[in-house]
């Protein structure tokens, strides 16, 4: 049987050996709930949490308080705006800003507001000729919403500027990031960032499905979306007390497993960052075939491109019967692709695991495929 070449990191990484094992041991030999009993094994798994938590927020530079646990990076983008429509000032905010580099998952949200008549404007940030945020053009605005990383450009925005330039403006600002691609390529420091709240998933950096991150600068100001076991201080007919955060965020049982995996998952891409060198080599090979136009720039994190001729999703299909498994379509982004004129698009995205024989073994399928 033919190798399988895996080239669709950005949808969602192969997971470490270390990640594996680790998840493994404790589903075999130290599972228990968290939050609930008084046992030895119980306490363990109590230590394991609070372990866990501060090493995603060492990870971006933030305090454990403010790292809660969610099922994913769009559960989290989802549950700011629950969130945030509970406050009591929210009424008085009455537009966001987006741009189209944004995934559906960190714009629909904030649309559907629009839509219901909750929030009265959508505003936008201009994009320059890269299709990178222009941070002059953050208009001023209640609520902004950044994607950090376009999951179909593959360019690091300057999210410091950008969040800078809107307090500047709205002092008041409140600023969502979503990192969900640029956590795995690059460095995050969220004090630096400035930013309100933060979403990544756990599955794009090497860990297991079921386990995103929300970070909340403060945690404590707002009013929770979610209410059951575990958040409760005190409670009876008439008042509700709420433990401090992270507890006060994490009704019900956490995703455990997947939490144990996070450690593991972290330190092993802190050591092993794609290697950008092979997506460099792709562009400059691919760019010599005049019907293969390609869509990011040679110093992007990933490489996407559409072929003269022919569908996107007929050209993923016939690298798949080759064995190599790209992503091909509107990559869940589809105002970039109608900025860009196009239906979709075929992403080549790598993670620690790829090789130069793999990128040029896709090569030669592209060429034979495009002649």
């Amino acid at each position: 049987m033919n190798k399988i070449i895996y080239l669709d990191a950005a949808a969602s990484a192969q997971k470490p050996s270390c990640v594996v094992d680790v998840e493994m041991d404790f589903l075999r030999k130290s599972y228990a709930n968290s939050g609930r009993g008084i046992c030895a094994r119980a306490t363990a798994v109590d230590d394991m949490v609070a372990t866990a938590r501060r090493r995603v927020a060492e990870f971006i530079n933030a305090d454990a308080n403010q790292i809660v646990f969610t099922s994913g990076a769009t559960d989290g983008l989802n549950r700011i705006v629950n969130i945030l429509t509970r406050q009591p000032w929210y009424l008085q905010m009455s537009t966001f800003a987006v741009s189209d580099i944004d995934h559906h998952s960190a714009r629909l949200p904030w649309q559907e507001l629009m839509y219901d008549g909750h929030i009265r404007e959508m505003l936008k940030c201009e994009l320059d000729e890269n299709f990178d945020i222009n941070p002059d053009s953050v208009p001023k605005t209640d609520f902004l919403i950044i994607t950090a990383m376009s999951n179909v450009l593959g360019r690091a925005q300057d999210v410091c500027a950008i969040i800078a330039n809107a307090r500047n403006k709205n002092p008041n600002v409140v600023t969502i990031v979503d990192a969900s691609q640029y956590v795995v390529h690059e460095k995050i420091d969220v004090k630096k960032w400035d930013c309100d709240f933060l979403v990544f998933s756990g599955h794009k950096i090497g860990a297991d499905t079921g386990v995103g991150i929300l970070y909340i600068r403060d945690a404590d100001r707002y009013f929770p979306d979610k209410f059951g076991g575990g958040m409760v201080a005190k409670v009876t007919d008439t008042s509700l007390n709420l433990y401090t955060s992270p507890d006060k965020w994490e009704a019900g049982t956490l995703p455990l497993t997947q939490i144990v995996g996070l450690m593991p998952a972290i330190d092993y891409l802190e050591k092993n960052r794609p290697n950008h060198d092979l997506i460099k080599h792709a562009y400059d090979e691919l760019a010599k075939n005049p019907r293969v136009k390609i869509l990011t720039t040679r110093d992007a994190a990933i490489l996407s491109f559409v072929v003269d001729g022919m569908h996107p999703l007929d050209v993923g299909a016939l690298l798949g019967a080759n064995n190599i498994c790209v992503r091909a379509g509107n990559m869940c982004a589809s105002w970039i692709h109608a900025r860009m004129g196009i239906p979709g698009s075929i992403r080549i995205s790598i993670g620690s695991w790829n090789t130069m024989d793999d990128i040029n073994k896709t090569i030669d399928v592209i060429n034979k495929i495009v002649k």
